[in-house]
C-alpha cells in the first residue's frame, strides 16, 4: 500500500447563474435517475456539468447532460449557452482546427456549429445498429478519435466497448470489449496506452497500442492500472499531463486522484462543493490549472498543479 497522498485544495473558478439552472422540467435522463420518487415532487436537478474542454482563446466548453446544453464559460467565469437541443451529451472535445465535437448519449459523435448552434453528426452508428450510449472520447496526434461506448453496462453486463475513428479513412474499428462500464478516456504521451476508467469496476484499465494505434487480437496484455476503493460511483473522466500523470476523477468521492505514470498516487485533489466531479482539463496561463466539472453544485473547481497538462489537440 502507499502512503496517503498530499491533499490540493481547490476553489470555484465558475458556477452556473440561477437564471441557467432547470427546475421546472423533466427529462428522460432525470426520470431515470429519479426512478421510485413521487412525480409530483421530484428532486429538482438543475443540471448535470461534464466534459470540460479548452478552445484556443481561453474559453471552456463544456455540456449538460439532461437538458442537452452546451455552455461557453469565459475567462472571467461567465456562463453562456452556445446550444440547446434534444440529446443527452456526455463529453466535449475541440478539433485542431477549431471544430467542436460532442458525444451525445443518443446520437453518437456530433459536430456542434457555435455561432448557429446545430448539430452534425460524425458517425451514430456501427455496423448499421445503434451504440450503446456513447460516454467519452480522445483525439490522438494524426486525428483519430477514440471513444468509450458504455451505455448501461455493467459488472452484470459486461457489453460496454471502446472504438477507434480513424480520420484518414473515416472507418471504425473495435478496439475493445467486454468491459463493465467504460467512461473516461486518455492517451499517454507516447500514444502507446490507451487509458480507459471503468466506472463499475472503481478502476482504471490500461490498453497498450500498436505502433499504428490498434491493439493486438493476441496477447494485447491489457490490465488494470489503477484499483479505487470507496465512493458512491467510481472513476468518471482523465487528463493527462505532461510527465504521463494521471488525473482520475472520483465521481462520488468528490476527489480527483493524481497518479504519476507508474500508478503511484501523488496527489488528491478535494472538491470545496460537492461530490459529483465528473470530468477535468488542463488550462490556464500556463497550463498547469486543472478545472474541474462539479455536478452537483453545477460548478467548475479549479487547481493549481505543479506539473502542466498536456497539450491539447486543439492547441497543437
Amino acid at each position: 500500500m502507499f502512503a496517503a497522498p498530499q491533499v490540493i485544495d481547490t476553489t470555484v473558478f465558475a458556477e452556473l447563474p440561477e437564471e441557467l439552472r432547470i427546475a421546472d422540467r423533466r427529462s428522460k435522463w432525470v426520470d431515470y435517475r429519479k426512478k421510485g420518487q413521487p412525480v409530483d415532487k421530484p428532486e429538482a436537478i438543475h443540471s448535470y456539468l461534464e466534459g470540460p474542454a479548452f478552445d484556443r482563446a481561453g474559453n471552456l466548453y463544456c455540456v449538460d447532460i439532461p437538458y442537452a446544453r452546451v455552455f461557453r464559460v469565459s475567462p472571467a467565469g461567465r456562463f453562456s449557452v452556445v446550444s440547446e437541443y434534444q440529446g443527452e451529451p456526455n463529453s466535449l472535445k475541440i478539433h485542431q482546427d477549431g471544430r467542436i465535437f460532442v458525444a451525445d448519449r443518443l446520437h453518437g459523435i456530433l459536430i456542434l456549429d457555435p455561432d448557429s448552434g446545430t448539430m452534425t453528426s460524425v458517425v451514430e452508428d456501427v455496423a448499421g445498429e445503434g451504440f450503446k450510449g456513447i460516454n467519452d472520447f480522445v483525439f490522438a496526434r494524426n486525428g483519430d478519435i477514440y471513444f468509450t461506448d458504455q451505455g448501461n453496462s455493467s459488472m452484470n453486463d459486461s457489453s460496454g466497448r471502446v472504438f477507434r475513428l480513424r480520420a484518414q479513412d473515416n472507418e471504425l474499428e473495435l478496439i475493445l470489449d467486454r468491459i463493465p462500464g467504460p467512461n473516461g478516456i486518455a492517451l499517454n504521451p507516447a500514444e502507446t496506452i490507451l487509458f480507459v476508467n471503468v466506472t463499475r469496476m472503481n478502476n482504471v484499465w490500461r490498453i497498450p497500442l500498436l505502433p499504428e494505434g490498434g491493439v493486438m487480437q493476441l496477447g494485447a496484455k491489457v490490465g488494470i492500472f489503477i484499483q479505487l476503493s470507496g465512493g458512491l460511483s467510481g472513476p468518471d473522466g482523465l487528463a493527462v499531463d505532461s510527465q504521463g500523470s494521471l488525473a482520475v476523477c472520483h465521481s462520488g468521492l468528490g476527489s480527483v486522484w493524481l497518479f504519476s505514470n507508474l500508478g503511484e498516487p501523488l496527489y488528491r485533489i478535494k472538491s470545496c462543493r460537492g461530490i459529483r466531479t465528473t470530468n477535468c482539463a488542463y488550462g490556464g496561463r500556463e497550463g498547469r490549472t486543472l478545472y474541474i466539472t462539479e455536478a452537483e453544485s453545477g460548478s467548475i473547481l479549479k487547481a493549481d498543479l505543479p506539473v502542466p497538462g498536456l497539450r491539447l489537440y486543439s492547441h497543437r
